[in-house]
Protein backbone atom coordinates (compact mmCIF):
# COMPACT_ATOMS: atom_id res chain seq x y z
CA UNK A 1 0.00 0.00 0.00
CA UNK A 2 1.43 3.38 -1.01
CA UNK A 3 1.42 6.40 1.26
CA UNK A 4 -0.54 9.06 -0.54
CA UNK A 5 -0.71 12.71 0.40
CA UNK A 6 -3.89 13.53 2.36
CA UNK A 7 -6.67 15.12 0.34
CA UNK A 8 -9.61 17.32 1.31
CA UNK A 9 -12.02 14.52 0.30
CA UNK A 10 -10.66 12.52 3.26
CA UNK A 11 -12.22 15.07 5.64
CA UNK A 12 -15.80 15.13 6.98
CA UNK A 13 -16.45 18.49 5.26
CA UNK A 14 -19.81 19.99 4.34
CA UNK A 15 -20.18 18.97 0.63
CA UNK A 16 -20.88 22.62 -0.29
CA UNK A 17 -17.28 23.49 0.66
CA UNK A 18 -15.80 21.27 -2.06
CA UNK A 19 -17.19 23.71 -4.63
CA UNK A 20 -15.16 26.50 -3.00
CA UNK A 21 -12.03 24.34 -2.89
CA UNK A 22 -12.47 23.66 -6.61
CA UNK A 23 -12.85 27.40 -7.26
CA UNK A 24 -9.52 28.00 -5.48
CA UNK A 25 -7.84 25.10 -7.29
CA UNK A 26 -7.07 23.19 -4.06
CA UNK A 27 -6.72 19.41 -4.38
CA UNK A 28 -4.07 18.17 -1.96
CA UNK A 29 -3.60 19.67 1.47
CA UNK A 30 -0.57 21.73 2.45
CA UNK A 31 1.27 20.64 5.63
CA UNK A 32 -0.56 23.19 7.83
CA UNK A 33 -3.93 22.01 6.47
CA UNK A 34 -3.10 18.31 6.89
CA UNK A 35 -1.85 18.81 10.47
CA UNK A 36 -4.60 21.11 11.69
CA UNK A 37 -7.88 20.46 9.84
CA UNK A 38 -8.90 17.12 11.44
CA UNK A 39 -8.61 18.72 14.91
CA UNK A 40 -10.25 21.98 13.76
CA UNK A 41 -13.26 20.11 12.40
CA UNK A 42 -13.61 18.41 15.83
CA UNK A 43 -13.83 21.88 17.40
CA UNK A 44 -10.41 22.01 19.07
CA UNK A 45 -8.53 25.23 19.78
CA UNK A 46 -5.33 25.66 17.79
CA UNK A 47 -2.04 27.56 17.97
CA UNK A 48 -0.27 27.34 14.62
CA UNK A 49 3.15 28.79 13.91
CA UNK A 50 2.86 29.15 10.16
CA UNK A 51 4.32 31.60 7.68
CA UNK A 52 2.48 33.61 5.04
CA UNK A 53 1.86 31.47 1.97
CA UNK A 54 1.47 28.20 3.91
CA UNK A 55 -2.25 27.70 3.22
CA UNK A 56 -3.43 28.76 6.69
CA UNK A 57 -6.29 30.94 5.40
CA UNK A 58 -7.96 27.98 3.68
CA UNK A 59 -7.46 25.93 6.88
CA UNK A 60 -9.25 28.33 9.20
CA UNK A 61 -11.69 29.37 6.45
CA UNK A 62 -12.93 25.78 6.08
CA UNK A 63 -13.09 25.32 9.85
CA UNK A 64 -15.26 28.40 10.43
CA UNK A 65 -17.51 27.87 7.38
CA UNK A 66 -18.15 24.28 8.52
CA UNK A 67 -19.63 25.64 11.77
CA UNK A 68 -21.95 28.29 10.30
CA UNK A 69 -25.65 27.58 10.82
CA UNK A 70 -27.34 29.34 7.89
CA UNK A 71 -30.72 29.14 9.63
CA UNK A 72 -29.38 31.51 12.29
CA UNK A 73 -28.97 35.05 10.93
CA UNK A 74 -26.40 36.17 13.50
CA UNK A 75 -22.60 36.62 13.53
CA UNK A 76 -21.03 33.21 14.16
CA UNK A 77 -17.39 33.65 13.11
CA UNK A 78 -14.87 36.44 13.64
CA UNK A 79 -11.42 36.77 12.05
CA UNK A 80 -9.10 39.51 13.36
CA UNK A 81 -6.17 40.65 11.16
CA UNK A 82 -3.49 43.32 11.75
CA UNK A 83 -4.01 45.35 8.55
CA UNK A 84 -6.74 46.25 6.12
CA UNK A 85 -4.79 44.67 3.24
CA UNK A 86 -4.60 41.32 5.02
CA UNK A 87 -8.27 41.51 6.06
CA UNK A 88 -9.29 42.16 2.43
CA UNK A 89 -7.15 39.25 1.26
CA UNK A 90 -8.57 36.87 3.91
CA UNK A 91 -12.16 37.97 3.19
CA UNK A 92 -11.67 37.37 -0.54
CA UNK A 93 -10.42 33.82 0.07
CA UNK A 94 -13.21 32.95 2.53
CA UNK A 95 -15.79 34.27 0.05
CA UNK A 96 -14.36 31.95 -2.61
CA UNK A 97 -14.40 29.00 -0.21
CA UNK A 98 -18.06 29.82 0.48
CA UNK A 99 -19.01 29.73 -3.24
CA UNK A 100 -21.27 26.71 -2.66
CA UNK A 101 -23.06 28.19 0.39
CA UNK A 102 -26.06 30.19 -0.80
CA UNK A 103 -26.71 33.55 0.89
CA UNK A 104 -23.68 33.50 3.22
CA UNK A 105 -23.07 37.07 4.36
CA UNK A 106 -19.48 38.11 5.07
CA UNK A 107 -18.54 41.66 6.04
CA UNK A 108 -15.10 43.25 6.18
CA UNK A 109 -14.80 45.79 9.02
CA UNK A 110 -11.53 47.72 8.89
CA UNK A 111 -10.21 51.15 9.70
CA UNK A 112 -9.27 53.50 6.89
CA UNK A 113 -12.79 53.06 5.48
CA UNK A 114 -15.86 55.24 6.06
CA UNK A 115 -17.71 54.20 9.21
CA UNK A 116 -21.20 55.15 7.92
CA UNK A 117 -21.70 52.35 5.36
CA UNK A 118 -20.39 49.76 7.86
CA UNK A 119 -22.87 50.97 10.51
CA UNK A 120 -25.76 50.98 8.03
CA UNK A 121 -24.98 47.46 6.81
CA UNK A 122 -24.68 46.04 10.35
CA UNK A 123 -27.95 47.65 11.44
CA UNK A 124 -29.73 46.19 8.43
CA UNK A 125 -28.48 42.59 8.63
CA UNK A 126 -25.91 40.83 10.85
CA UNK A 127 -23.20 39.11 8.76
CA UNK A 128 -22.54 35.41 9.42
CA UNK A 129 -18.79 36.05 9.20
CA UNK A 130 -16.85 39.20 10.15
CA UNK A 131 -13.25 39.78 9.01
CA UNK A 132 -11.79 42.91 10.54
CA UNK A 133 -9.01 44.85 12.21
CA UNK A 134 -9.07 45.09 16.04
CA UNK A 135 -9.49 48.87 16.24
CA UNK A 136 -12.57 49.06 14.02
CA UNK A 137 -14.19 45.92 15.45
CA UNK A 138 -13.71 47.31 18.98
CA UNK A 139 -15.25 50.64 17.90
CA UNK A 140 -18.34 48.93 16.41
CA UNK A 141 -18.75 46.77 19.52
CA UNK A 142 -18.73 49.86 21.71
CA UNK A 143 -21.35 51.47 19.46
CA UNK A 144 -23.48 48.35 20.11
CA UNK A 145 -24.02 47.63 16.40
CA UNK A 146 -21.91 44.46 16.36
CA UNK A 147 -23.11 41.50 18.40
CA UNK A 148 -20.67 38.65 19.10
CA UNK A 149 -22.75 36.78 21.69
CA UNK A 150 -23.27 33.66 19.54
CA UNK A 151 -19.84 33.56 17.85
CA UNK A 152 -18.63 29.96 17.54
CA UNK A 153 -15.15 30.52 16.06
CA UNK A 154 -12.62 33.32 16.69
CA UNK A 155 -9.48 33.48 14.52
CA UNK A 156 -6.48 35.64 15.46
CA UNK A 157 -4.49 35.83 12.21
CA UNK A 158 -0.88 37.11 12.29
CA UNK A 159 -1.31 37.47 16.06
CA UNK A 160 2.32 38.46 16.64
CA UNK A 161 1.94 41.52 14.40
CA UNK A 162 -1.33 42.53 16.04
CA UNK A 163 0.49 42.57 19.38
CA UNK A 164 3.44 44.47 17.83
CA UNK A 165 0.96 47.11 16.67
CA UNK A 166 -0.44 47.58 20.17
CA UNK A 167 -3.70 45.67 19.71
CA UNK A 168 -3.48 43.43 22.80
CA UNK A 169 -6.08 45.39 24.80
CA UNK A 170 -8.64 45.56 21.93
CA UNK A 171 -8.16 41.82 21.23
CA UNK A 172 -8.81 40.93 24.86
CA UNK A 173 -11.91 43.16 24.97
CA UNK A 174 -13.27 41.75 21.68
CA UNK A 175 -12.69 38.09 22.58
CA UNK A 176 -14.19 38.79 26.01
CA UNK A 177 -17.50 39.62 24.26
CA UNK A 178 -17.71 36.14 22.70
CA UNK A 179 -19.05 32.97 24.39
CA UNK A 180 -16.70 31.04 26.70
CA UNK A 181 -17.35 27.80 24.78
CA UNK A 182 -16.16 29.24 21.46
CA UNK A 183 -13.36 27.70 19.37
CA UNK A 184 -10.24 29.93 19.25
CA UNK A 185 -7.60 29.65 16.50
CA UNK A 186 -4.36 31.59 16.73
CA UNK A 187 -1.95 31.87 13.78
CA UNK A 188 1.44 33.52 14.13
CA UNK A 189 4.67 33.55 12.12
CA UNK A 190 6.68 33.89 15.35
CA UNK A 191 5.96 32.69 18.90
CA UNK A 192 7.17 35.29 21.43
CA UNK A 193 6.23 35.29 25.14
CA UNK A 194 3.38 37.76 24.57
CA UNK A 195 1.69 35.22 22.27
CA UNK A 196 2.12 32.42 24.83
CA UNK A 197 0.56 34.70 27.45
CA UNK A 198 -2.49 35.58 25.34
CA UNK A 199 -2.92 31.92 24.39
CA UNK A 200 -2.89 30.85 28.05
CA UNK A 201 -5.70 33.24 28.96
CA UNK A 202 -7.91 32.96 25.85
CA UNK A 203 -7.62 29.30 24.83
CA UNK A 204 -8.56 25.84 26.13
CA UNK A 205 -5.96 23.06 25.72
CA UNK A 206 -4.98 24.15 22.23
CA UNK A 207 -3.34 21.80 19.77
CA UNK A 208 0.05 23.25 18.79
CA UNK A 209 1.23 22.92 15.20
CA UNK A 210 4.47 24.27 13.73
CA UNK A 211 5.03 24.36 10.01
CA UNK A 212 8.57 25.13 9.02
CA UNK A 213 8.71 27.70 6.62
CA UNK A 214 8.04 29.19 3.56
CA UNK A 215 11.81 29.62 3.33
CA UNK A 216 13.26 26.48 1.89
CA UNK A 217 16.79 27.81 1.92
CA UNK A 218 17.70 26.13 -1.35
CA UNK A 219 15.20 28.45 -3.03
CA UNK A 220 16.64 31.66 -1.59
CA UNK A 221 20.10 32.96 -2.40
CA UNK A 222 21.05 34.72 0.87
CA UNK A 223 23.99 37.16 0.78
CA UNK A 224 25.39 39.38 3.52
CA UNK A 225 27.48 42.54 2.99
CA UNK A 226 29.54 44.31 5.63
CA UNK A 227 29.35 48.11 5.34
CA UNK A 228 30.10 51.19 7.40
CA UNK A 229 26.92 53.05 8.38
CA UNK A 230 27.89 56.05 6.21
CA UNK A 231 28.17 53.80 3.14
CA UNK A 232 24.73 52.27 3.42
CA UNK A 233 22.97 54.46 0.77
CA UNK A 234 25.76 53.78 -1.75
CA UNK A 235 25.76 50.06 -0.92
CA UNK A 236 21.98 49.77 -1.32
CA UNK A 237 22.10 51.57 -4.69
CA UNK A 238 25.06 49.39 -5.73
CA UNK A 239 23.17 46.17 -4.96
CA UNK A 240 20.04 47.35 -6.79
CA UNK A 241 22.09 48.32 -9.85
CA UNK A 242 24.14 45.13 -9.83
CA UNK A 243 21.20 42.73 -9.49
CA UNK A 244 18.59 44.98 -11.18
CA UNK A 245 15.59 43.08 -9.71
CA UNK A 246 12.26 43.69 -11.43
CA UNK A 247 10.73 44.24 -7.98
CA UNK A 248 12.36 44.60 -4.57
CA UNK A 249 11.23 45.29 -1.00
CA UNK A 250 13.82 47.05 1.16
CA UNK A 251 13.12 46.52 4.88
CA UNK A 252 13.97 49.18 7.46
CA UNK A 253 13.56 48.78 11.22
CA UNK A 254 12.52 52.41 11.80
CA UNK A 255 9.75 54.39 10.07
CA UNK A 256 11.94 57.47 9.61
CA UNK A 257 14.55 55.37 7.79
CA UNK A 258 11.98 54.41 5.15
CA UNK A 259 11.53 58.08 4.15
CA UNK A 260 15.30 58.75 4.10
CA UNK A 261 16.04 55.67 1.98
CA UNK A 262 13.27 56.57 -0.49
CA UNK A 263 14.58 60.12 -0.94
CA UNK A 264 18.15 58.90 -1.58
CA UNK A 265 16.93 56.27 -4.10
CA UNK A 266 14.59 58.74 -5.83
CA UNK A 267 17.52 61.18 -6.24
CA UNK A 268 19.35 58.44 -8.16
CA UNK A 269 16.36 57.87 -10.43
CA UNK A 270 14.88 54.72 -8.91
CA UNK A 271 11.07 54.50 -8.84
CA UNK A 272 10.96 54.03 -5.05
CA UNK A 273 8.07 54.52 -2.61
CA UNK A 274 7.74 54.20 1.18
CA UNK A 275 5.25 52.00 3.06
CA UNK A 276 4.91 52.56 6.80
CA UNK A 277 2.26 52.48 9.50
CA UNK A 278 1.66 56.24 9.70
CA UNK A 279 0.44 56.57 6.11
CA UNK A 280 -3.17 57.39 5.23
CA UNK A 281 -5.06 54.39 3.86
CA UNK A 282 -5.55 55.93 0.41
CA UNK A 283 -1.81 56.62 0.12
CA UNK A 284 -1.05 53.02 1.15
CA UNK A 285 -3.48 51.75 -1.50
CA UNK A 286 -1.80 53.85 -4.20
CA UNK A 287 1.67 52.65 -3.21
CA UNK A 288 0.56 49.00 -3.33
CA UNK A 289 -1.16 49.50 -6.70
CA UNK A 290 2.00 51.06 -8.15
CA UNK A 291 4.23 48.32 -6.78
CA UNK A 292 1.97 45.56 -8.12
CA UNK A 293 1.74 47.16 -11.58
CA UNK A 294 5.52 47.71 -11.83
CA UNK A 295 5.48 51.52 -11.99
CA UNK A 296 7.34 51.45 -8.66
CA UNK A 297 10.13 48.88 -8.61
CA UNK A 298 11.48 49.45 -5.08
CA UNK A 299 9.20 49.44 -2.03
CA UNK A 300 10.86 50.64 1.18
CA UNK A 301 8.87 49.24 4.08
CA UNK A 302 8.70 48.76 7.82
CA UNK A 303 7.80 45.27 9.08
CA UNK A 304 4.42 46.30 10.46
CA UNK A 305 3.37 48.04 7.24
CA UNK A 306 4.49 45.15 5.04
CA UNK A 307 2.35 42.65 6.91
CA UNK A 308 -0.42 41.42 4.65
CA UNK A 309 1.42 42.34 1.47
CA UNK A 310 0.32 39.79 -1.08
CA UNK A 311 3.15 39.75 -3.62
CA UNK A 312 3.53 36.46 -5.44
CA UNK A 313 6.37 37.45 -7.69
CA UNK A 314 8.92 39.38 -5.63
CA UNK A 315 12.39 39.20 -7.14
CA UNK A 316 14.42 40.40 -4.13
CA UNK A 317 14.25 41.31 -0.45
CA UNK A 318 16.93 43.63 0.92
CA UNK A 319 17.52 44.17 4.62
CA UNK A 320 18.76 47.75 4.95
CA UNK A 321 19.26 46.81 8.57
CA UNK A 322 19.09 43.32 10.07
CA UNK A 323 16.01 42.80 12.24
CA UNK A 324 16.42 42.30 16.00
CA UNK A 325 15.23 38.69 15.96
CA UNK A 326 15.82 35.71 13.69
CA UNK A 327 12.12 34.89 13.16
CA UNK A 328 11.51 38.30 11.62
CA UNK A 329 14.47 37.76 9.26
CA UNK A 330 13.05 34.40 8.14
CA UNK A 331 9.62 35.97 7.67
CA UNK A 332 11.02 38.87 5.61
CA UNK A 333 13.04 36.77 3.21
CA UNK A 334 10.26 34.18 2.82
CA UNK A 335 8.39 36.68 0.67
CA UNK A 336 10.81 36.25 -2.21
CA UNK A 337 10.51 32.51 -2.93
CA UNK A 338 6.79 32.01 -3.37
CA UNK A 339 5.07 29.38 -5.49
CA UNK A 340 8.18 27.32 -6.10
CA UNK A 341 10.24 30.19 -7.54
CA UNK A 342 13.76 31.02 -6.42
CA UNK A 343 14.48 34.28 -4.62
CA UNK A 344 17.24 36.66 -3.62
CA UNK A 345 17.81 38.01 -0.10
CA UNK A 346 20.53 40.65 0.41
CA UNK A 347 21.44 42.06 3.82
CA UNK A 348 23.57 45.05 4.78
CA UNK A 349 25.48 44.51 8.04
CA UNK A 350 27.21 47.28 9.99
CA UNK A 351 29.87 46.39 12.62
CA UNK A 352 27.41 46.88 15.50
CA UNK A 353 25.03 44.32 13.91
CA UNK A 354 27.58 41.47 13.97
CA UNK A 355 25.94 39.88 17.08
CA UNK A 356 22.73 39.59 15.01
CA UNK A 357 24.68 37.68 12.35
CA UNK A 358 25.69 35.11 15.01
CA UNK A 359 22.02 34.81 16.03
CA UNK A 360 21.09 34.15 12.39
CA UNK A 361 23.83 31.54 12.00
CA UNK A 362 22.25 29.61 14.89
CA UNK A 363 18.75 29.93 13.37
CA UNK A 364 19.84 28.97 9.85
CA UNK A 365 22.23 26.28 11.02
CA UNK A 366 24.99 27.43 8.68
CA UNK A 367 27.93 29.85 8.79
CA UNK A 368 27.41 33.27 7.19
CA UNK A 369 30.12 34.74 4.96
CA UNK A 370 30.31 38.53 4.87
CA UNK A 371 31.09 40.04 1.46
CA UNK A 372 32.15 43.53 0.43
CA UNK A 373 29.23 45.56 -0.87
CA UNK A 374 29.41 47.14 -4.35
CA UNK A 375 29.22 50.92 -3.80
CA UNK A 376 27.39 52.98 -6.42
CA UNK A 377 28.43 56.49 -7.36
CA UNK A 378 25.60 58.64 -6.00
CA UNK A 379 24.91 60.52 -9.23
CA UNK A 380 21.44 61.91 -9.91
CA UNK A 381 19.31 60.00 -12.41
CA UNK A 382 21.85 57.22 -12.91
CA UNK A 383 19.47 54.35 -12.06
CA UNK A 384 17.07 52.57 -14.43
CA UNK A 385 13.49 53.87 -14.19
CA UNK A 386 10.51 51.55 -13.76
CA UNK A 387 9.06 50.01 -16.91
CA UNK A 388 5.62 51.58 -16.51
CA UNK A 389 3.93 54.77 -15.33
CA UNK A 390 0.60 54.86 -13.45
CA UNK A 391 -2.27 57.13 -14.48
CA UNK A 392 -5.05 57.79 -11.99
CA UNK A 393 -8.60 58.32 -13.20
CA UNK A 394 -10.96 59.97 -10.70
CA UNK A 395 -13.80 57.53 -11.37
CA UNK A 396 -14.45 53.93 -10.41
CA UNK A 397 -17.04 51.28 -9.60
CA UNK A 398 -19.58 53.83 -8.36
CA UNK A 399 -19.39 55.43 -11.85
CA UNK A 400 -19.96 51.95 -13.41
CA UNK A 401 -16.42 52.07 -14.82
CA UNK A 402 -14.91 48.72 -15.79
CA UNK A 403 -11.36 47.78 -16.88
CA UNK A 404 -12.66 47.14 -20.40
CA UNK A 405 -13.88 50.75 -20.66
CA UNK A 406 -10.38 52.05 -19.84
CA UNK A 407 -8.71 49.68 -22.32
CA UNK A 408 -11.23 50.76 -24.97
CA UNK A 409 -10.53 54.45 -24.43
CA UNK A 410 -6.76 53.91 -24.61
CA UNK A 411 -6.64 51.60 -27.62
CA UNK A 412 -9.54 53.27 -29.46
CA UNK A 413 -9.51 57.08 -29.53
CA UNK A 414 -6.07 57.35 -27.90
CA UNK A 415 -4.62 54.89 -30.43
CA UNK A 416 -2.28 53.02 -28.04
CA UNK A 417 -1.19 49.47 -28.87
CA UNK A 418 -2.81 46.92 -26.53
CA UNK A 419 0.67 45.81 -25.39
CA UNK A 420 1.31 49.32 -23.95
CA UNK A 421 -1.58 48.96 -21.46
CA UNK A 422 -0.65 47.19 -18.24
CA UNK A 423 -2.48 46.24 -15.03
CA UNK A 424 -5.76 48.06 -14.31
CA UNK A 425 -7.19 48.44 -10.79
CA UNK A 426 -10.70 49.80 -10.28
CA UNK A 427 -11.68 51.02 -6.78
CA UNK A 428 -15.03 52.58 -5.76
CA UNK A 429 -14.11 56.17 -6.72
CA UNK A 430 -10.72 55.84 -8.44
CA UNK A 431 -9.08 53.71 -11.11
CA UNK A 432 -5.42 53.15 -11.90
CA UNK A 433 -3.86 52.01 -15.16
CA UNK A 434 -0.20 51.17 -15.83
CA UNK A 435 1.13 52.40 -19.18
CA UNK A 436 4.47 51.47 -20.79
CA UNK A 437 6.79 54.42 -20.08
CA UNK A 438 7.34 55.27 -23.77
CA UNK A 439 3.58 55.70 -24.30
CA UNK A 440 2.71 57.44 -21.01
CA UNK A 441 2.70 61.06 -22.22
CA UNK A 442 0.49 60.24 -25.20
CA UNK A 443 -1.91 58.19 -23.06
CA UNK A 444 -2.24 60.99 -20.51
CA UNK A 445 -2.88 63.78 -23.03
CA UNK A 446 -5.39 61.67 -25.00
CA UNK A 447 -7.34 60.65 -21.89
CA UNK A 448 -7.36 64.24 -20.59
CA UNK A 449 -8.64 65.53 -23.94
CA UNK A 450 -11.02 62.66 -24.69
CA UNK A 451 -13.72 60.66 -22.95
CA UNK A 452 -14.10 57.30 -21.24
CA UNK A 453 -17.46 55.61 -21.76
CA UNK A 454 -18.76 58.88 -23.23
CA UNK A 455 -17.85 60.94 -20.14
CA UNK A 456 -14.98 63.22 -19.19
CA UNK A 457 -13.08 62.36 -16.02
CA UNK A 458 -10.07 63.93 -14.31
CA UNK A 459 -6.91 62.00 -15.21
CA UNK A 460 -3.42 62.58 -13.82
CA UNK A 461 -0.05 60.88 -13.65
CA UNK A 462 1.04 59.79 -10.16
Amino acid sequence: MTDRAPEFTDLPLNPALFQGLDALGHVQMTPIQAQSLPALLEGRDLIAQAPTGSGKTAAFGLALLQRIDMAQGRTQALVLCPTRELADQVAKQIRKLATGIANLKLQTLTGGMALGPQLASLEQHAPHVVVGTPGRVQELLRKKVLDLRVVRVVVLDEADRMLDMGFEEPIREIVGRTPKERQTLLFSATYPDAIRDIARTLMREPLEVTVEGATRQADIDQRFYEVDPAQKPAALAGLLMEHNPESAVVFCNMRRDTEEVVSSLAHLGFSALPLHGDMEQRDRDEVLVRFANRSCNVLVASDVAARGLDIDDLAAVINYELPHDADTYVHRIGRTARAGRSGLALSLVTPRELPRVQMLEEKLGAPIRLQRAPLAALRARSAPAAATVTLRIDAGKTDKLRPGDIVGALTGDAGLPVAAVGKIDVFPTRSYVAIARAHADKALSQLQAGKIKGRKFRVRRI
